[in-house]
């Protein structure tokens, strides 16, 4: 089964992406590490953040790993890069 939801690009994330946002479809349920395999598919660019960036799915985090995903039409997916500052 697929989804479509809203991808948001933050910060380095939007510049390597040239997006703040799309919609995309993808697989209803997967690990946390293929939905960022998924997003790196559509932008190779996003792989310089893989071992930094952290996802949340409906505003909940989830990091990189096995942890099952489950994705709903209408689902927002952010995609959160390292933030620097001083």
């Amino acid at each position: 089964m697929v989804s479509e939801v809203s991808v948001l690009y933050f910060a380095k994330g939007a510049e390597l992406t040239g997006l703040k946002s799309e919609t995309v479809k993808l697989p209803s349920q997967l690990t946390a590490l293929q939905l960022w395999q998924e997003l790196e598919t559509r932008h190779p660019k996003l792989s310089v953040l893989r071992e930094q960036v952290v996802l949340a799915v409906r505003q909940e985090y989830v990091a990189l790993g096995d942890q099952l995903v489950s994705l709903h039409d209408g689902d927002e997916v952010a995609v959160i890069p390292p933030i620097s500052g001083g």
